[in-house]
C-alpha cells in the first residue's frame, strides 16, 4: 500500500497580487479560518512515512482547494469580488496544479497495481459558533466504502494505543463524504483508493505547532498502519 500525505490547509500566506483584498481581514487569516493551525507542523513532521506528500501554504480564505469548483466556498467574502478573469487565474495558478499533481500520482500508483491510502492532514478549532467540539481527533471517511471504515477503524485502534485518554470519533466534527479533495478523488478512483481525514483538535497546538507527544504519538499510529 502506497502512502499520500496531503495538507490542504497548511499556511494563511496571500500573494503579493491579491493582498489588498486582505488589507483589513488580518483578524481572520490568523483565525482557524485563514488556515488549519498545527497541521504543515505534524505533515513534516510525518514526512518520511510517505511515498508522496504535498502541502499547500496559500489561505483558504483566497481560493479554498479543498473544496469542488462548484461549491459555495470556493472563494471566501474576501476573494468572491474578483473577476470571473481574475478568478479563473486563481484556479490555473494555485487550485489545479495542486490537485491534479496528487491526482496524477494516484492514478500512477494504481496504475501500476498499487493500492493508495490517502492521508490528509487538518485540524479543528476547540470552539465554534459558541460550541465546544466534543473530540480530541477526528477520522473522517466515506462510511459506503468498506476499505475506509475498517482503515480507520484501525487507525483509531493505533492513536488510542498512543493516546489513551484521548476521545476519537469517526465523521467528527465533519462527515468524511462531505464536499472535498478526497471525496473527489473517491469518485475518480473507485477502486483501490481510500481518502481518510485526519483531524486533530488545535486546542493542542501552541504557535501553529503541536505538542511533540501528540506528533510522536501520530507518527507511530501511522507507521504502524502503513505495516497492514
Amino acid at each position: 500500500m502506497k502512502l499520500v500525505f496531503s495538507c490542504e490547509h497548511g499556511g494563511n500566506e496571500i500573494p503579493e497580487n491579491y493582498q489588498i483584498l486582505f488589507k483589513n481581514a488580518k483578524a481572520a487569516l490568523n483565525s482557524h479560518r485563514g488556515l488549519d493551525y498545527g497541521t504543515l507542523d505534524l505533515f513534516k513532521f510525518c514526512l518520511d512515512l510517505g511515498d508522496y506528500s504535498k502541502s499547500n501554504k496559500v489561505s483558504r480564505l483566497l481560493i479554498e482547494v479543498n473544496r469542488s469548483k462548484h461549491h459555495p466556498k470556493l472563494f471566501s467574502e474576501f476573494s468572491k469580488t474578483l473577476s470571473k478573469k481574475e478568478k479563473s487565474i486563481l484556479i490555473n495558478e494555485i487550485y489545479d496544479p495542486y490537485r491534479k499533481e496528487l491526482e496524477k500520482v494516484i492514478l500512477n500508483f494504481i496504475s501500476s497495481g498499487e493500492k493508495v491510502l490517502h492521508l490528509s492532514f487538518h485540524s479543528f478549532t476547540p470552539v465554534l459558533d459558541g460550541q465546544k467540539r466534543n473530540a480530541d481527533i477526528g477520522l473522517l471517511y466515506d462510511p459506503s466504502r468498506n476499505s475506509e471504515k475498517l482503515i480507520s477503524k484501525q487507525f483509531r485502534k493505533l492513536i488510542t494505543r498512543e493516546l489513551p485518554s484521548f476521545k476519537i470519533r469517526y465523521n467528527y466534527p465533519y462527515l468524511g463524504k462531505a464536499d472535498g479533495f478526497t471525496s473527489y478523488l473517491r469518485n475518480r478512483f473507485p477502486d483501490n483508493y481510500s481518502g481518510i481525514e485526519l483531524e486533530i483538535n488545535q486546542k493542542y497546538s501552541e504557535e501553529n505547532i503541536f505538542k511533540k507527544d501528540l506528533k510522536k504519538a501520530i507518527y507511530n499510529a501511522i507507521l504502524e498502519l502503513s505495516k497492514i
